[in-house]
């Protein structure tokens, strides 16, 4: 569940700070304070795209943290494989979402403090939050979304689950047989291809390192002359051009001033260690001198060898120049190359064989998915009936809901058999065969319509409100928003509203923006949402109500303000109305967070 929301420079927030609570979190204020602002907050740090219009005049950016305590989730298997997916580990439970929204235009998202995009916020607190209103995202109103909420009303998920498996299992065998029956000219082709490929590259015998060895033996043997005439040059200048000769070279005048200092060194030792120096220096230039000499004679002009490097080179380019920037890439292509030899040219695929997998699994994916339609079936009209008394307690009129399902025939579909015995094809998908449809004409003589074709707005909202009080068991998000889920509703339908609001806090936890007393007398959290002016500006502030506060505002609610004490003793008879209500309604409240 939602257990903070944080937001700073955010439209007219300058810096609030909402710890919310299990069961029903109210929301109320006078118009104008920022109550649908927050909900706007919430949703960019849901993933909602957002303006940079939202940063507040004069800050540079604006920011929403929202923390979510998943220990208080109670169904979140689907959300802990998301979060698997992605390597976010959980901190004690807790998992914070937040957006930075940039003056400029830029915004950043982090998950958990670490760098994510809005879109991964999105794909979480879609599983997190539901927000209806204004700005809502509502997930009944997709057909994905209904044909799910309506298989779990028919607990029927497992069932899907099953023909899910068996239709992937269907398309992979049916790929393959296609892929068995046709091309096979293009496949012989590709045979070909990737043989010739293979065996150029093996016939190269290529070894790894090879061209930059060869690349250096070329520049030595292109340079043989110059490289022993440098070397023969070297060499004199350090041992002369008679070792005996001491002024003709390194190696005698280092000699000999060796001679010299150890001379020094016997008459007077404290110069022992330079003649140890001198000596040590001759010792290492002689062996340079041999390292040198043994170069010298190395070098041998060989323009036979020259070419064979040459031309070893020139292969080794062509075969670049086919398959790949270097030897590593090449020998890459021919690996990945004889593994596709190795598929197609492998053992026989057996069409009949295939065929008849096909064929058997078709009728299998075909039975399962005429169970599945006959559960959905057998529910939907269950389902209809019982939204249909839920909006008539919400006092939303008579208001006729329907579920539809639809098949759309496809003779490349699978065989599904009907009471008569005989079998249709049908279109078909992981889902099975129906196309589901959420329809509602919201007044007498209306025709029945899709959900998304309705009216937005408060009408809208509660329309939901009656579809999650029915489906509550089967939907899984964890927290409900409810924004203007009052418009339009007087006191004695606002009671029913509260109440069924309430209700939903059984399995969910619910924040609402209300102005009616009535729903706000049933919350479990009350904040007031009040705007004031602080240098010249207008600043939002939110305050965690007591007892004693949040019964002046109900009264102010009830009869405006200045509150009086007619007011409040109708909000204290409200508050204890309540109470008897909530006791009727035998709701276990969510789970506080431990520790």
């Amino acid at each position: 569940m939602l257990v903070e929301l944080a937001i700073s420079n955010f439209a007219i927030i300058e810096a609030v700070h909402i710890p919310f609570g299990p069961g029903l979190n109210v929301l109320s204020g006078e118009t104008g304070a920022g109550k649908s602002i927050l909900i706007d907050a919430l949703g960019a740090v849901l993933g909602d795209r957002v303006s940079s219009d939202m940063v507040r005049t004069g800050a540079t950016s604006a920011s929403i943290d929202a923390t979510f305590d998943l220990n208080c989730v109670l169904h979140r298997d689907g959300l802990s494989q998301v979060l698997d997916e992605l390597e976010v580990e959980e901190n004690d439970g807790l998992l914070i979402l937040s957006r930075e929204i940039h003056a400029g235009g830029r915004s950043s998202a982090r998950l958990n403090g670490r760098p994510t995009t809005a879109s991964i916020l999105g794909q979480i607190g879609s599983l997190l939050v539901d927000i209806h209103g204004q700005s809502e995202h509502l997930s009944l109103l997709k057909p994905a979304a209904q044909l799910q909420m309506l298989d779990r009303f028919a607990e029927a998920v497992p069932l899907r689950e099953e023909l899910a498996t068996s239709f992937d299992e269907l398309r992979t065998t049916q790929n393959a047989l296609e892929e068995s029956r046709s091309g096979a000219r293009e496949r012989m082709q590709r045979v070909d291809l990737l043989r010739y490929q293979v065996e150029e590259i093996n016939r190269a015998d290529l070894r790894i390192g090879e061209e930059e060895e060869l690349v250096t033996e070329r520049a030595r043997l292109a340079n043989a002359d110059r490289l022993a005439n440098d070397a023969a040059a070297a060499y004199t200048a350090l041992a002369g051009s008679d070792e005996l000769d001491i002024g003709g070279g390194a190696i005698p005048a280092l000699r000999h001033s060796a001679s010299i200092l150890d001379s020094i060194a016997a008459i007077d030792p404290t110069t022992k260690p330079v003649s140890e120096r001198a000596t040590e220096l001759l010792y290492l230039v002689e062996d340079l001198v041999a390292d040198v000499r043994s170069y010298r004679d190395s070098i041998d002009a060989d323009p036979a060898r020259l070419a064979i490097v040459e031309e070893r080179l020139a292969e080794i380019r062509q075969l670049q120049r086919k398959y790949g920037s270097s030897i590593a890439d090449i020998l890459d292509h021919a690996r990945a190359a004889d593994e596709e030899l190795e598929r197609l040219t492998g053992s026989e695929v057996d069409i009949e064989t295939l065929a008849a997998r096909a064929d058997a699994l078709s009728k299998e994916v075909g039975d399962l998915a005429r169970q599945l339609s006959e559960r959905r079936s057998a529910v939907a009209e269950s389902l209809a009936g019982d939204v249909e008394r839920s909006i008539a307690h919400l006092n939303m009129g008579a208001a006729e809901f329907a579920v539809a399902l639809d098949r759309i025939e496809d003779p490349r579909g699978v065989p599904v058999r009907g009471d008569n015995g005989e079998a249709r094809r049908y279109l078909v998908d992981a889902s099975g065969i129906d196309r589901v449809s959420f329809l509602i004409a919201p007044n007498p003589g209306e025709g029945l319509k899709p959900l998304s074709k309705i009216a937005s707005g408060g009408e809208t909202a509660r329309l939901m409100l009656a579809l999650k009080s029915i489906l509550s068991e089967a939907d899984r998000t964890p927290t409900l928003v409810f924004d203007e889920i009052d418009v339009g509703v007087g006191g004695r339908s606002g009671q029913v509203v509260g109440e069924t609001l309430w209700s939903l806090t059984k399995n969910h936890q619910v924040i609402v923006i209300t102005h009616l007393p009535q729903i706000a007398a049933f919350g479990d959290v009350h904040f007031q949402i009040a705007k004031s002016e602080r240098d010249g500006r207008v600043v939002t502030t939110v305050e965690t109500l007591d007892e004693y506060t949040r019964q002046r505002e109900l009264a102010a609610m009830l009869d405006g303000t200045p509150v009086t004490e007619t007011s409040l003793q109708s909000a204290a008879e409200m508050l204890d109305r309540t109470i008897v209500a909530k006791a009727s309604g035998h709701r276990e409240p969510l789970p506080l967070r431990k520790g």
